[in-house]
């Protein structure tokens, strides 16, 4: 006769999460670092008409989610 212990629903969840961790973890550690490209500064375009200013861009990043 086997004398193991039947397996209960709190090992279960433990085998459960365990395995959730390892998958996330090799998820995350099998994607390469991407490099930050820097952003190419746009040249201020001749005219009196709509100009993308500091104010301008402060009041964008504030409308951001």
């Amino acid at each position: 006769m086997s004398t193991q212990p039947k397996p209960t629903r709190r090992s279960f969840f433990a085998g459960l999460g365990a395995v959730a961790a390892a998958g996330v973890a090799v998820k995350l550690a099998g994607k390469p670092a991407e490099p930050v490209a820097a952003e190419p500064a746009l040249a201020e375009p001749e005219g009196s008409g709509y100009r993308l200013s500091e104010h301008v861009k402060k009041y964008y990043r504030t409308t951001r989610i």
